[in-house]
């Protein structure tokens, strides 16, 4: 008899479990509309990633050029005097450690500290390179940022332009606290500036899609629909359509007409229009 009501009170348990689960489950409203807050943070997030690609690109650019100084390569990321390169070849892996130490402003105004570690194979006669890039301590305007991306880059694509294909793995954090995490594809076309050696005539082209996770778990998905134009010269995308998901909400970023500015048009799905001021938050 002791067995059996024993037996009985689990059934009730797990009975119980289960049915509050259910209820739980169905009352998570998928239907709260993507916010203002969520649209800037993956914004910043993605600034944030483009503008550690820049600096990738930028540097395999001005060594595929042989620029070693600032007299030869003027405003380019090997000639600034805050940030030392060191490299280490073992076997056919060369490991080439970018310092930034504990601020080093790029043209674009933006401040870096940490390493960038980044690791290949070594082989100059390929038409592309497969690069793993990690981060140790390193930051963007005071916002943490850690993970491994790998990027596979061709010196000539359909278009005979350098192309980036970047699997990004990132987490981004603000110092109070907060934090988004990346996931997904990009690929950038380097459309402008690539046979120069200078940093502000560089200009890309995006595409791709990827999702973001926030904090509270909350997760936005985004796909590329108008390439993304961006200008090393502007602080923001200065064009392209983004479509953006959440749940079952859809909605749309529009970056504009090619002019340089911080503003977007967010659209959610009954056409509402909504002005977006793309901001970075300096702490």
């Amino acid at each position: 008899m002791k067995i059996l009501n024993l037996k009985l009170l689990l059934f009730l348990v797990v009975s119980s479990f289960l049915f509050t689960s259910c209820n739980n489950s169905d009352n998570i409203d998928l239907s709260e509309p993507i916010s203002v807050d969520e649209t800037n943070t993956f914004v910043e997030v993605d600034n944030i990633s483009d503008e550690v690609n820049n600096v990738i690109d930028d540097f395999f650019a001005e060594e595929s050029l042989g620029a070693r100084s600032e007299d030869t390569n003027p405003g380019g990321i090997l000639s600034l005097g805050c940030m030392t390169r060191t490299v280490v070849i073992e076997g056919t892996t060369k490991i080439i450690t970018l310092d930034f130490g504990d601020g080093c402003e790029l043209p674009n105004g933006a401040v870096l500290s940490g390493k960038i570690i980044l690791i290949y194979a070594v082989n100059t006669d390929v038409k592309s390179l497969t690069i793993t890039y990690t981060f140790e301590n390193f930051h963007f305007n005071e916002l943490s940022v850690e993970g491994e991306n790998i990027v596979v880059r061709v010196r000539e694509n359909e278009n005979k332009n350098p192309q980036s294909t970047l699997t990004v793995n990132i987490k981004i954090t603000w110092p109070d606290g907060e934090f988004a995490s990346r996931r997904g594809t990009k690929v950038r076309e380097w459309i402008e500036g690539y046979d120069t050696r200078t940093f502000g005539d560089n200009v890309f082209l995006i595409t791709g899609n990827w999702t973001t996770t926030f904090k509270n778990g909350t997760i936005l998905s985004a796909t590329i629909i108008e390439p993304l134009r961006r200008e090393m010269a502007c602080r923001f995308i200065v064009s392209g359509l983004v479509e953006l998901q959440k749940n079952n909400r859809n909605g749309s970023l529009n970056f504009g007409d090619g002019r340089c500015d911080n503003k977007a048009i967010f659209t959610n799905e009954e056409g509402e229009e909504f002005e977006i001021t793309l901001k970075r938050k300096i702490f």
